[in-house]
């Protein structure tokens, strides 16, 4: 999740959508969110880890 934010990121900031760029920051920060949540060994969507 964090990987496609970044790529919806960078194709919107080159060409000049903005949409992509609103949905690439709420994918990343979701993703940075899910994968902090599962390193502190929190249970996301019912598995210990999130990958």
């Amino acid at each position: 999740m964090i990987i496609l934010g970044v790529i919806l990121l960078v194709i919107g900031f080159v060409t000049g959508i903005s949409i992509l760029w609103t949905i690439g920051i709420i994918l990343a920060v979701i993703g940075v969110i899910l994968w902090i949540l599962g390193a502190l060994g929190h249970s996301v969507g019912g598995r210990k880890h999130y990958w």
